[in-house]
């Protein structure tokens, strides 16, 4: 424990490496512990690779501040890490007469965040030209020109070799296991691959974040993770849907998504399921019927023969009910960067700034 970092960063995820990128930029002393044997091996593997408008979360949130404004780095983010984005536009669609109030309200919640671009209710008809493959039901849709598609673990990977190029260090296999305040202010991280001191600490660790909070605050944090679930249909339907097709929110979520990518495959998913074990990344029976059945109203006729795979993956959800960002009031020099789920992928950048 003899040299000093400026910030050690707990985690390898988008939020972990896209941190270190940007401290690099100040010529900060950092290093990086994954717990794994690579990065970009849990929450930011396996999601739906959206870059969220800003219309879901509710005004006032900080999902609701970083999602814009991580939004609107993309583009940045495509120039200068040669990381593929499509603005491809979202579409939230509604399959019921019902359905009308509630994308008034997803209207009115993305003006107050202040979503970028166009975002208006299409009817029927516009609907059906710009996607004539949506399924029957389909009554009419929120259109928001701010949508698009990112490879999740292109970004993840450009990030942690933009910021070892300019200097931080990565270690693998590093499964941090206590974390101590010093006499002198610094912080001591016990890992399995060595101890460090360092004179602050980003906490990262997805799933795990509560763990290490808690470890170090009295302002407790639980995380739940929720499983989702997805398959994958071979490049052969890429073009069956421009747009990423959502279905109308529930309190579980997104609802299930049909959206290309932007590797030319289409994904199917997620599912939303609270388990227990934050390891337990399984596909189910259940789970991918569940993800068939539902995904049937956006996409009638699903080619179940041109499946390449399923995944799932395992999103953080505190009892927050938002991202828990920055120092606890007991634990000076601990940054949070804790609960980051959906819309973690697009709030990555604003965070990490």
């Amino acid at each position: 424990m003899n040299e000093i970092y400026d910030v050690i960063i707990i985690g390898g995820g988008v939020v972990g490496c896209g941190t270190a990128r940007e401290l690099m930029r100040r010529k900060a002393k950092v290093l990086l512990l994954e717990k794994t044997n690579d990065i970009c091996n849990g929450q930011s593997k396996a999601n739906t690779a959206i870059i969220h408008g800003g219309y879901d979360a509710k005004p006032g949130t900080l999902k609701a501040k970083f999602n814009v404004l991580g939004n609107a780095m993309f583009d940045q983010l495509h120039e200068e890490l040669d990381v593929p984005v499509q603005w491809n536009t979202s579409l939230v669609v509604s399959f019921s007469e019902e359905g009308h109030a509630s994308l008034e309200k997803l209207l009115d919640q993305g003006r107050q965040n202040g979503v970028r671009g166009e975002l208006r209710i299409i009817d029927e008809a516009e609907l059906r030209q710009r996607e004539p493959n949506v399924g029957s039901e389909a009554k009419e849709a929120l259109l928001v020109g701010a949508g698009g598609i990112v490879c999740p673990y292109e970004l993840t990977v450009a990030y942690a070799e933009n910021a070892a190029m300019n200097g931080a260090e990565f270690l693998r296999n590093a499964k941090v296991t206590n974390l101590k305040k010093l006499e002198n202010g610094n912080w001591k991280v016990v890992s399995t691959v060595g101890t460090f001191e360092t004179r602050a600490v980003v906490n990262a660790a997805g799933a795990y974040s509560d763990v290490f909070n808690n470890m170090v605050s009295e302002q407790k944090v639980h995380i739940r993770p929720r499983r989702g679930e997805y398959y994958i249909v071979d490049k052969k339907y890429r073009d069956v849907f421009h747009a990423a097709m959502f279905q109308l929110p529930t309190k579980m979520g997104k609802g299930i998504l049909v959206a290309p990518t932007v590797d030319g495959t289409v994904l199917i998913g997620p599912t939303a399921e609270d388990i227990d074990d934050k390891e337990d990344k399984r596909t189910t029976a259940f789970g991918l019927a569940k993800t068939l059945r539902e995904a049937a109203r956006t996409w009638e006729h699903i080619p179940t023969r041109a499946f390449i795979t399923t995944f799932s993956g395992l999103r953080a959800t505190g009892d927050k009910g938002d991202f828990v960002l920055g120092e606890p009031e007991d634990a000076p020099g601990f940054f949070n960067c804790c609960a980051v789920e959906s819309p973690g992928l697009t709030s990555s950048p604003a965070i990490a700034k």
